[in-house]
């Protein structure tokens, strides 16, 4: 079946879009037609340094559709169903089987560029294309994924609004909601408020916790405090540790880093209480961690993936929190036309946009 896709034919290479072909699924597949997708801040890094041996590919890993066809064995979803799509895990390894499919031992299928069998989907004039990123290689009008990262959702949700809850809401929101887990009155500091940072604030607020967030950008502290923090600060304007400690009476109970940096993990574990707990969320390289400090303090660091969501159980969580009005993704995103994908991606990495959403005609 011939598609549209965004390629990228080299690492650091545009989004390009190019006619290519999608296999029929095979019996455990699934083929959804793509109606909106998001953005992630993994597609942009991923694409900048590509992977060894592979060159053109398709990202995207929160994608939002239609069931048009399935596999002969797939029976939790039928074509028509409106669907949300997630990460991939094996689903037979020690994690998965005890409900942490976040930490899979094959997480690597997420990123190999090809199924488990070594296979694409995808080909360009006879030739593999690079796909099943996350499972789906959303940026592209159809897209092959498995039961196992396959939610389905109300037909009446827009998709603009459930393709983030498949990797960036669900990372932010679950870091607070299934591993920090922080009591209502507890104070939370959420250092950089883009989309992982503010879905965990928002999370955060929905259990009546007060939130201070840190972050540079003007704009983005200003939709802080609209989204319920109580305070947020420039750590341009000075000491960060002392500001958040003043701000959460002694040091704040939680925290969230979601930069990866260094200089500001040091900044969460400052601002922490003693006994605090800190979740690392951001993409970083090798980090230097005050060790005395968190020793000192007792911190307990938690490495968080996927928000340690299982997406079938947590996206329809996520869905009744908006529904509720305590999960306002719609705050975060900006649309654009999946033919816009390059500026899309350039304005999320130059930081103009929080999250964008691709919509396809």
């Amino acid at each position: 079946m011939r598609i549209q896709a965004a390629l990228v034919e080299a690492p650091g290479g545009p989004f390009t879009i190019r006619d290519i072909d999608i296999e029929k699924p095979r019996a455990d597949e699934i083929l959804v037609r793509i109606t909106a997708a998001g953005i992630c801040h993994t597609d942009l890094t991923m694409r900048r340094y590509g992977r060894p041996g592979h060159s053109a590919m398709v990202f995207g890993h929160e994608g939002a559709g239609v069931v048009e066809a399935v596999g002969e064995t797939v029976t939790g979803v039928v074509p028509g169903d409106t669907v949300c799509l997630s990460y991939l895990s094996c689903g037979a390894c020690a994690p998965c089987q005890a409900g942490h499919p976040a930490y899979c031992v094959h997480m690597d299928l997420n990123a190999r560029g090809a199924r488990a069998d070594g296979s694409s989907p995808l080909s360009l004039h006879g030739a593999p294309v690079f796909g099943n990123y996350f499972g789906q290689s959303s940026f592209a009008t159809y897209a092959l994924a498995t039961e196992r990262n396959t939610v389905k959702i109300p037909a009446d949700l827009s998709p603009v609004l459930a393709a983030p809850l498949g990797c960036g809401v669900q990372t932010g929101a679950g870091t607070v909601l299934n591993v920090l887990r922080p009591e209502p009155g507890g104070t939370v500091a959420i250092f950089g408020a883009g989309g992982v940072g503010l879905s965990a604030l928002m999370a955060a607020v929905s259990l009546d916790c007060a939130v201070v967030a840190v972050d540079p950008v003007a704009a983005r502290r200003e939709l802080a405090v609209e989204l319920g923090a109580a305070a947020a600060i420039d750590p341009a304007a000075g000491d960060v540790i002392a500001a958040v400690r003043d701000l959460t009476g002694g040091g704040a109970h939680h925290a969230v880093d979601t930069t990866g940096r260094s200089d500001v993990i040091n900044q969460a574990v400052g601002g922490l209480r003693r006994r605090g707990d800190l979740a690392l969320v951001g993409l970083g390289g090798a980090t230097e961690i005050d060790i005395m400090a968190v020793m000192a303090q007792g911190v307990r660091i938690h490495g968080v993936i996927e928000g340690d969501a299982a997406p079938a159980d947590f996206i329809p969580r996520l869905i009744d929190l908006h529904r509720q009005g305590r999960l306002p993704v719609e705050k975060l995103i900006v649309e654009y036309p999946f033919a816009d994908i390059e500026a899309a991606a350039q304005d999320a990495a130059a930081g103009r946009t929080i999250k964008p959403v691709l919509t396809f005609g």
